[in-house]
């Protein structure tokens, strides 16, 4: 560990700066750094969880995985974030129930299971740990509404928004995203050009009609 790691690490997480000086000493000398290339399997189901990680920098999504292969993104783990599937299964003692994958490079600070379970007699750190949990129980929740609740369609719709008037995408990242197949979100792409609402290309998501798509997020198709 180095003194512009432990800079970056006070960035991201300011929270640590609130421990007391023996705590915050104690808990860096005891953690692993690590600098993991993009597509490296953090953890997956039935795995044993071993440590906390803080992502200084890079991403990690979190994503739920059936036996036939189909994924269900969860969330994602950026720089200042928590795994809420690690805090559970650490403050539980139980293995991983799902898989984490990292997007891009990303350097990590892993926080040992010994000394995670020490810096939860911490307030700061405590309260820091569960504030972050509720948040993440309140995106999941909205996970589960939408998934319930929207048609594919709507979804599909707004995940294209707010990405610019060009994505570079295939078919299977979009329905990995969504927690979809491949087949499904192709036809539903096709009926979207159509509608003259994009233009499809390899590997390429062109938006035509913004407001359409606006539209379509909030109401839903009854042409799909």
């Amino acid at each position: 560990m180095n003194a512009p790691e432990t800079d970056r690490l006070s960035t991201c997480y300011p929270i640590l700066d609130q421990l007391s000086a023996s705590a915050r000493a104690r808990m860096l000398q005891r953690v692993q750094w690590m600098r993991v290339p993009p597509g490296a399997m953090l953890f997956d189901d039935q795995q044993a969880c071993e440590g906390f990680p803080f992502v200084v920098e890079g991403s990690v999504r979190v994503s739920k995985c059936a036996p036939n292969g189909r994924e269900l993104p969860l969330y994602r783990v950026a720089p200042g974030e928590t795994c809420i599937i690690s805090s559970s299964c650490l403050l539980g003692h139980e293995d991983y129930n799902a898989r984490g994958v990292t997007e891009a490079e990303t350097l990590l600070m892993m926080l040992p299971k010994a000394v995670f379970d020490e810096m939860m007699d911490e307030r700061p750190f405590r309260d820091f740990i569960f504030h972050l949990f509720a948040e993440r129980i309140a995106d999941l929740m909205q996970l589960i509404e939408e998934v319930a609740f929207r048609k594919l369609d709507q979804r599909l719709a707004a995940l294209l928004l707010g990405k610019g008037r060009t994505l570079h995408v295939t078919h299977q990242q979009l329905a990995d995203e969504l927690g979809s197949v491949r087949e499904i979100v192709s036809r539903l792409l096709k009926n979207f050009a159509d509608q003259d609402l994009v233009r499809l290309s390899r590997e390429q998501v062109e938006i035509l009609d913004p407001a359409g798509l606006r539209r379509l997020a909030a109401e839903g198709s009854p042409k799909v």
